[in-house]
Parts: structure tokens; C-alpha cells; sequence
């Protein structure tokens, strides 16, 4: 028999703007149909004034720090640098004044512009940087911090009330993407729940996910739909900050990466889903298939609307007018519910699996031992 991937029945949002393609391929190798919507898109570093300018007035008057904050922010600064003919200014520059990178990542990209960082915290937390340059003393100094796409308030604000000057590098910037639509598919499937789980790379992805469903006039809808049944997955908490402040749980790895993330779903996104012994047989209820006796079986949208009805009083008699308001897009015929509980039956492979009560509705034939513990608790957050 196949064994089912972790991921297999589950479909996952992506809306990183770079490394999109990497992260789909993680998520697809294990089983997830992959809803791509990018959140943002990149300014090319070349073409950005803002940065040119920024780099002219640190080789006019050179800081005391630098404090690179990404990787590929680090590499499209020299990059850009080259393009401009100042490469080798910027290179002598970084090499002639203290320079802080914010985590291995970052120190590799340091080292292969053939620079070495003065210092490097080991957790690439930007937190350390600034208790560093705090207990150094920053007063009367000067600062330079490469931006990753958006402000950093806090980070700048302390070093500013410390008494430094803060000149901010605006390495590369987000922007809306081009194209909405993706995004605007995203934000419908996490109100209609056909999405399990959304991941986040960055938070400025985050932030322009809740202002476009805003601007639809759907913020509230979405963010419920993320605090009780759509899983939100960040690469860190930097990441999730943005969720965060609006109450939305986010999952978060110990490491702060792809591979992490994706293995911290392959985690989640399982044990969320019910489990039920079901007419002699284990039924797991993903979010567009289950899994029976260790068999995926696809479902259609319709079937799973209906399964997760009955799941949600395993055992119970729900009615079909009941059974008729949980299925999607349909009208007042309660023969509706009769077609797709016939395609839900011979999806499922076991026909007895779910019983006709005569003049009542449907239920699942629950086995008399019960709901397991970990089946009972997530049939009654399995969404309807």
C-alpha cells in the first residue's frame, strides 16, 4: 500500500515573493497541492535611486557601524554597488568600519563579498545586535542599518534615544504585486476554508495579506478564519509579528527556515486533522481527502462539506436541511444533498461508513469504543 505523505489531502497558501518555487517543491515533494499567491514583489536593487543615493552619502561620509540585517539584502547592496562602478568603494568602505551581520546567513554573504564581520550573534536575532551596540556605547556615532523591505522602528529608535545617528540603507523594497489576483484567490479560499494552512516568509508578506483583505472590506472574516481553523505558519517571529498583533496564533519552527517550516507543518497540519473509528475502520478527515486504513481517497469540495458535518457530532443524527446549509453554493433542494452524499459514499470506498436515518438525515457510523482522544478533540474544531 502507498504510505500517505504527511502532507497528502491538505492544500497550503505560499505567499513568499522569493524562493517561492523552493518552498512549493518542499511542500509538493510531501504531498500538498500548493495555492502560489507572492504577497509582494521586489524592487530591482539596480534600479532603485533611493539606494544609489544612500550609498553615495555613506562613501561621502563613512559611519562607525554597519549592521547588515539579510543575506540577499547584503549581496544586491555589493551587487547593485558593482553596477554603479562604486563596488570597490563600498567594498573598502565595509572592510574600514565596524561591521555587524545579523546571523549566519548573513556572515556568508559578508565573507563571499571577501569581507569578515566584526561580529555575528549565533541566533540571528536583531535583538542581540542592539543589546551589543547598546552596551558599546553609540552615543555621538553614527550607524548605518541595511533595511529588509520595511522600517525598523523599534530597532532604529533605541539606537537613535541612545544617542546615535541612524542612516538607513533601503536595500531592496516590497511592493504590491503586478498581479492581485493570486492573492485575491488566496484571500477567498482562507474564508471558504479550502486552504489548511497559509506560510509567511517575511512580514511585510503578512502585513499585505491583512491590508488587501481590508481593502476588500474581508479583514475581519479572514483573520477569524486564521485564529480558528486555517493554520498560520511563519518562518520566525519577526515574521509574525504582524498576525500576531491582531490575536491570530501563528506557528512558528525553532529554526528559522524553509525546511523547518515545512517540517513544522508536516507536523501540525496531521494532528489537526479528526480522527474517527468510523464502521470498523480509522477515517482521518484531511482537508480535501481522508485517509482510511491508511488509504487516501480523494473527496470532492462538496463530499468534504457534508463529512465534516457529520464529524462534528460523530455519531449524531444531522438533519438534511442542516447537512443542505453546510454545502457550498447550493439552493433550497435538500435532493442536493442526496447527490453528494452518494459521490461522498463512493469517494470513501465503505458505503456503510455513513447511515440513512429514515425521515432524519445522516450520521457516521461511529464504533460503539468511541472517539479517540486526539479524533474527539479535532472533530470538534473540524470546520464545517
Amino acid at each position: 500500500m502507498h504510505q500517505v505523505g504527511p502532507l497528502e489531502g491538505f492544500t497550503v497558501g505560499v505567499t513568499a515573493a522569493r524562493r517561492a518555487d523552493e518552498l512549493g517543491a518542499l511542500l509538493e515533494r510531501r504531498g500538498a497541492e500548493v495555492l502560489h499567491a507572492p504577497a509582494l514583489r521586489i524592487v530591482p536593487l539596480a534600479d532603485d535611486g533611493e539606494l544609489l543615493a544612500a550609498t553615495r552619502e555613506l562613501l561621502d561620509r563613512a559611519p562607525d557601524v554597519v549592521v547588515a540585517t539579510t543575506a540577499i539584502g547584503f549581496r544586491g547592496w555589493v551587487e547593485a554597488a558593482d553596477g554603479w562602478g562604486l563596488g570597490d568603494g563600498l567594498r573598502a568602505l565595509l572592510g574600514a568600519v565596524e561591521l555587524l551581520a545579523r546571523g549566519p546567513k548573513v556572515r556568508g554573504a559578508v565573507r563571499a563579498a571577501g569581507l569578515t564581520e566584526d561580529w555575528s550573534p549565533p541566533s540571528e536575532s536583531l535583538a542581540e545586535v542592539l543589546d551589543r551596540l547598546l552596551a558599546e556605547g553609540v552615543s555621538g556615532r553614527r550607524v548605518a542599518v541595511q533595511l529588509h523591505g520595511e522600517p525598523l522602528p523599534g530597532f532604529v529608535e533605541a539606537l537613535r534615544a541612545a544617542g546615535a545617528e541612524v542612516v538607513g540603507v533601503p536595500v531592496y523594497r516590497w511592493l504590491p504585486p503586478e498581479d492581485i489576483a493570486p492573492v485575491d484567490r488566496l484571500v477567498d479560499a482562507v474564508l471558504a476554508r479550502t486552504v489548511d494552512a497559509v506560510t509567511f516568509t517575511s512580514a511585510p508578506a503578512a502585513a499585505s495579506l491583512l491590508d488587501r483583505a481590508e481593502r476588500r472590506g474581508v479583514r475581519e472574516e479572514l483573520l477569524g478564519a486564521l485564529r480558528h481553523d486555517v493554520l498560520a505558519a511563519c518562518v520566525g517571529p519577526v515574521t509574525a509579528a504582524p498576525l500576531e498583533a491582531h490575536d491570530v496564533p501563528a506557528a512558528r519552527p525553532e529554526r528559522f527556515r524553509l525546511g523547518p517550516l515545512v517540517q513544522l507543518l508536516c507536523r501540525e497540519l496531521p494532528a489537526r486533522a479528526p480522527v474517527l473509528p468510523v464502521a470498523g475502520h480509522r477515517l482521518e478527515i484531511r482537508g480535501r481527502a481522508v485517509v482510511v486504513d491508511g488509504e487516501l481517497r480523494p473527496v470532492p469540495p462538496a463530499g468534504m462539506a457534508l463529512l465534516r458535518a457529520l464529524a462534528r457530532r460523530p455519531g449524531w443524527v444531522v438533519s438534511r436541511a442542516d447537512l443542505l446549509r453546510a454545502l457550498p453554493g447550493t439552493g433550497r433542494d435538500e435532493h442536493a444533498v442526496e447527490t453528494a452524499m452518494a459521490r461522498l459514499r463512493a469517494a470513501l470506498g465503505r458505503p456503510r461508513m455513513i447511515q440513512t436515518v429514515v425521515k432524519r438525515g445522516y450520521r457516521l457510523a461511529l464504533d460503539p469504543s468511541g472517539v479517540p482522544a486526539r479524533g474527539a478533540a479535532a472533530a470538534r474544531t473540524a470546520e464545517g
